[in-house]
């Protein structure tokens, strides 16, 4: 996600604290929460898929997951 997406986000939350948010606001803010915890989540799985548990042998495994969707 881009830099300047996380700091619209923030900008929102700013603006939230201190009064009330229009509606193209809320929905913007919306809007930019879902990707980025889309981005978040995503970021997560790829780190994930690329973990791998290795044994008192030595061996190793990848980690297998049930949160696939």
């Amino acid at each position: 996600m881009e830099q300047w997406k996380i700091d619209r986000i923030n900008a929102l939350a700013k603006k939230a604290k201190e009064g009330e948010l229009t509606e193209a606001e809320l929905a913007e803010r919306k809007a930019l929460r879902e990707e980025y915890i889309a981005a978040v989540t995503g970021n997560l799985r790829a780190q994930l898929d690329n973990t791998y548990i290795v044994d008192e042998k030595g061996n190793k495994r990848p980690l297998k997951g049930g949160g696939e969707k």
